[in-house]
């Protein structure tokens, strides 16, 4: 069993880690813990690895952690393990009534073979003798994730900057805190973005000037002000959010809060209690019918004598419209409505003449009828459209006057000399 007391005047404590998960670890209150799941140490209880020969692989390997006989972990217990080619990590600060002996139960899955190992941590929460940190600081990394400052390495790298700007080393990291667990949100796919997180850092000693400006955070916040001193010691490694950078001073009591008195539940004034009765009153619905329904039926119906009044009643009519127009312009009017009258009773009289594309070949003046000039079986495609010139007397129709049948007009030819036309 390996045990660790972390006391306030030794600054080389202020993490207690054990690496070997066969070992109890010793969990001290307000001091984080940080307990790492090394895959290497669970690979060698697969039968794979002991069929290799003990050939340590790249193998994804994912925990499951939990109290023994319960479902979940301690409260004060968090797990990280990014991905399945990484270690995990338990990590977490005790309080006082966490203080006792805790046994985790650690599962390790094998996600090439589906093999499963399983070991037990026995944890005693124990707490510090001297310890008294009333004096912390909560910094907001925001390049880094939770698991990379979770290393004893890194821990000590970030500690010593502090005390660069502290002046002292009784410092202790009390808690480390995902920024995702305070409600932050998850970054986007982007190289470079982190999740953030918080460190807290205790110690016995007043806060340093330098700290001291973090008091008022909207003037810190402002745009206009030029980076502190702080900052330089951290950057760039670290990159401290000053705006979101908090001063915790446990070193003035807390006022107490003023005790409710419970009373006896019996009302002083109002005398006693009357529910209502079981029995519903009546209610008269003719004033709710006269909203609903009569009164949009009388509007409708004014609506309604109004539109009929505008649409029968306000017409001017034939009597009044004649009165207004001049005689001149009712006699064109009329004439215009006889006269395409009358065309249209013509139009359906008269005997129309089929063309002569659609009857057979025949002498227009003897009646007889001729076969065609071409068979049927010829290749229509090279014949020209006018098969021959016109005759030279071609008896035609004339197209603007209506003759009787057998009375044609001959068509001149246009090679001879011009003469009057003669009817046959």
């Amino acid at each position: 069993m390996a045990r660790a007391r972390v006391w306030v005047y030794v600054p080389a404590v202020f993490l207690a880690t054990i690496c070997s998960i066969f070992a109890d670890v010793n969990p001290m209150v307000g001091v984080l813990f940080v307990h790492v799941l090394e895959r290497g140490h669970f690979q060698e209880g697969f039968r794979s690895f002991q069929e290799t020969y003990g050939i340590i692989t790249s193998t994804p390997i994912t925990f499951s952690t939990n109290l023994h006989d319960h479902p979940d972990r301690p409260r004060w217990i968090r797990f990280i393990q990014r991905t399945a080619y990484h270690d995990g990590m338990l990590y977490g600060t005790p309080t006082l009534r966490d203080i006792g002996q805790k046994i985790i139960e650690v599962i390790a899955y094998n996600r090439n073979t589906y093999e499963t190992t399983k070991q037990t941590i026995i944890m005693d929460v124990e707490q510090p003798i001297g310890l008294n940190l009333p004096y912390q600081v909560e910094f907001f990394v925001k390049n880094r994730d939770v698991e990379e400052v979770l290393p004893i390495e890194v821990q000590k790298h970030f500690m010593d900057r502090v005390e660069n700007i502290w002046g002292s080393n009784h410092l202790t990291i009390v808690n480390i805190t995902s920024a995702l667990d305070r409600g932050g949100r998850v970054p986007l796919p982007i190289e470079g973005r982190k999740e953030g997180v918080y460190i807290k850092v205790g110690s016995n000693i007043l806060f340093p000037s330098c700290l001291e400006e973090e008091i008022h955070p909207e003037e810190q916040c402002s745009e206009k002000l030029e980076p502190t001193s702080c900052e330089d010691l951290f950057s760039p490694y670290f990159i401290i959010d000053w705006c979101n950078t908090s001063l915790i001073d446990k070193s003035k009591p807390d006022i107490p809060e003023a005790e409710m008195v419970p009373g006896d539940g019996v009302l002083t004034d109002g005398g006693e209690y009357d529910p209502p009765s079981n029995f519903l009153e009546s209610r008269n619905y003719y004033s709710d019918y006269v909203v609903t329904i009569a009164v949009p039926l009388v509007i409708g119906l004014i609506l309604s004598l109004i539109l009929a009044y505008i649409m029968c009643c306000r017409r001017e009519g034939l009597e009044k419209r004649d009165a207004k127009t001049l005689d001149i312009q009712l006699v064109h009017h009329h004439s215009i409505q006889d006269n395409t009258s009358e065309l249209r009773n013509m139009a359906k009289s008269r005997d129309a003449i089929q063309p002569l594309s659609t009857l057979p070949m025949f002498n227009a003046r003897t009646g007889e009828r001729a076969p065609p000039r071409l068979p049927f079986n010829t290749d229509t495609s090279r014949v020209p459209l006018i098969l021959d010139q016109q005759p030279k007397n071609k008896q035609i129709k004339h197209p603007r006057h209506q003759f009787p049948k057998g009375i044609l007009i001959q068509a001149q030819d246009p090679r001879e000399p011009h003469s009057d036309p003669y009817l046959r």
